[in-house]
């Protein structure tokens, strides 16, 4: 890779051009923000994302998309509610048919229920399209501590370029064709991070989350296998490895947004006290109409859906998990849970 393009320049599009520059000479970081790209290119760091992070000389930071141009890999590190503008805007500039396109990004699109690789092959279908997903906090990759990630990608070529650049002797990467289940365990994790910060906030104690993350991985797994992943993808890396860190980590913005909550705090002063997004709330949204297509029965969804757009109390909404009628925990069902 001689040239590497990341597009977003929060946290995880920080990360990932310091990891890019770790093999690559020439990386280009894009953004809206001009002030945080003046900064980058001046003091190599990101103060308002990734404060403690200090960015290669290698990574230089633009607001001109044009600047992507030439670049062998394009990571996409963009919220998934700006992904779709972002991927026409892209196509816009003439981007070579050559450049893979990696989609960092972990949501479901609401209005089409599409998977963001999805959104890239609508928008530029000619680009060789994959994914990364895993346990990855963007503070932990910038300390270079131990991590791991699975790509997912139907290009057996481009999987083998992408699998080498990935692997550092701190990142270890796996490669796997399932991108359907990889994109939703990525997108699901998210509102069971939640879910587990509201039990943490209503003070239930470690039992209650650990129940939580469990039967929340059963939901995940009965509905991305329902998507059309595969049961194995969801025990891995993108599934059960991402579930654990979000639901437990003090990194973890979702789980910040269930903490809160819990303690009884507004959804909308908790996203205007953050200048990070939040994925797992517009993913709530997005997954809970997809269940509803797909016929699945997703009780915490369910419940963390009303309490995020239907002003449902928390109490409430965990006490109607506790009081369901007894299943079988074996119950892989559409109406499983």
């Amino acid at each position: 890779m001689k040239k590497v393009a990341v597009l977003g320049s929060g946290s995880w599009g920080t990360a990932l051009a310091f990891t890019a520059a770790q093999k690559c000479a020439d990386v280009v970081l894009w953004g809206r923000d001009e002030k945080v790209a003046a900064e980058l290119n001046r003091q190599h760091t990101n103060s308002s994302f990734l404060p403690d992070a200090v960015i290669p000389e290698a990574v230089r930071a633009t607001t001109r998309l044009e600047d992507v141009l030439g670049a062998d890999l394009v990571v996409m590190a963009v919220p998934s509610k700006a992904f779709r503008s972002v991927s026409v805007a892209l196509a816009g500039t003439g981007l070579g048919t050559e450049t893979i396109l990696l989609s960092c990004a972990k949501g479901i699109e609401k209005e089409t229920g599409m998977r963001m690789t999805q959104i890239l092959q609508e928008a530029l279908p000619a680009n060789p399209a994959a994914v990364l997903s895993g346990p990855n906090h963007a503070e932990e990759i910038c300390r270079k501590l131990a991590a791991a990630a699975v790509i997912g990608c139907n290009d057996t070529l481009s999987a083998q370029r992408l699998q080498p650049f990935f692997t550092l002797p701190w990142f270890r990467s796996y490669t796997s064709n399932d991108v359907t289940g990889i994109e939703w365990g990525g997108a699901i994790k998210n509102i069971f991070a939640i879910a587990a910060g509201i039990s943490e906030g209503l003070g239930l104690g470690d039992n209650a989350r650990a129940a939580l993350v469990t039967r929340g991985l059963a939901e995940m797994t009965r509905l991305g296998m329902a998507a059309g992943g595969r049961f194995e993808t969801f025990q891995g890396l993108s599934g059960v490895g991402d579930l654990i860190v979000t639901c437990y980590s003090s990194h973890s913005r979702n789980n910040r947004v269930g903490n809160m909550l819990g303690r009884g705090h507004r959804l909308q002063d908790i996203v205007d006290s953050m200048n990070m997004v939040a994925e797992g709330i517009p993913n709530t949204e997005s997954i809970y109409l997809a269940a509803r297509g797909y016929g699945v029965r997703t009780p915490i969804i369910d419940q963390i859906y009303a309490i995020l757009y239907q002003d449902k109390p928390a109490e409430d909404a965990l006490a109607e998990l506790l009081s369901r009628d007894p299943r079988s925990e074996s119950d892989h069902g559409g109406n499983g849970g």
